[in-house]
């Protein structure tokens, strides 16, 4: 297989009729490094909404328990990728994100903008460090695929287009970022699991370079001193240079989907996607959200 070959086939295929196998070949086979990267930082967005970012800080889940709740969230939504909307482990990966999710008073603005994120982060990461852009196939694909997803998960409003997704995180972003204490406490907690998968002397420059690939509105809302402009420069060249060089080896021939990955460290004798995440008493940190939808997943 040559290295363009697999674009080509997805070009071949309907964007939207075939969505979910443009976004498993898009995210398991050309870009997974990348995908993994990008939405890492998409969950990392989010603490910026207060909203978002409190919630997360009363449960304690990315304070104290840090890296299930990075396991958990991975292995969930890398279920629905691998196995389909339509497979057991697909349903039983949306039955327990909703689950978890109708325990908070969770808005649907902010579901939203969670989801747009999903959409907006790996394209804007891929095109900017990975080892070619997204085509139009793809990213009319993922918008497709996010937008089933949400509507799985009972979200309403979704937008319909790449376009409307991007729209819709920028203006939200520009409208509800800001500083909040507990929001502050997840970002760092975030920040110190990244770094625990690496020796620990390359922790401090393991953190210099994460803040180094976020951009100003978001350090801002955290209220991070910003690396210096030299310092933005070298890792963003070398996140680039890796791209270059990615472009240059044999394309994968096998898939690597995210439960693969060796930061999902919890469990290493296997696990069941049921008993995955959270079992939350209805109405911490607010009312049950009850216009979330799951019937599909039911």
């Amino acid at each position: 297989m040559k290295r363009y070959e697999r674009l080509r086939q997805i070009r071949r295929m309907d964007p939207r009729r075939d969505a979910s196998e443009i976004y498993r070949l898009t995210s398991a086979y050309e870009f997974p490094w990348d995908f993994t990267r990008a939405l890492e930082l998409a969950l990392y967005r989010t603490y910026a909404v207060p909203s978002i970012g409190r919630l997360l800080a009363e449960t304690a889940e990315l304070t104290d328990r840090t890296q299930k709740r990075y396991d958990d969230t991975t292995l969930l939504l890398d279920a629905v990728v691998e196995h389909g909307f339509g497979s057991e482990q697909g349903r039983t990966a949306i039955r327990r994100i909703n689950q978890m999710h109708r325990s908070y008073d969770i808005t649907n603005d902010d579901m939203r903008y969670v989801l747009c994120t999903f959409v907006v982060t790996p394209k804007r990461w891929i095109d900017a460090f990975g080892w070619r852009r997204l085509s139009r196939h793809e990213t009319t694909a993922c918008a497709t695929y996010y937008g089933t997803l949400g509507r799985h998960m009972g979200i309403r409003d979704i937008p319909e287009t790449y376009d409307d997704f991007e729209a819709c995180l920028d203006a939200y972003e520009e409208a509800h970022f800001g500083w909040d204490e507990g929001a502050r406490r997840v970002a760092d907690a975030t920040l110190d699991l990244m770094t625990s998968w690496y020796p620990r002397p390359l922790a401090p420059v393991l953190r210099t370079g994460t803040l180094a690939l976020l951009d100003d509105h978001l350090l801002r809302a955290f209220r991070y001193t910003p690396p210096s402009p030299a310092t933005r420069a070298v890792v963003r060249g070398a996140v680039r240079l890796r791209g270059r060089a990615v472009r240059l080896l044999p394309p994968r021939r096998t898939p690597h989907h995210a439960r693969q990955n060796w930061e999902v460290k919890g469990y290493p004798n296997g696990y069941r996607l049921a008993d995955l995440g959270t079992r939350p008493v209805p109405g911490t940190g607010g009312c049950p959200v009850r216009h979330l939808d799951t019937s599909a997943t039911e």
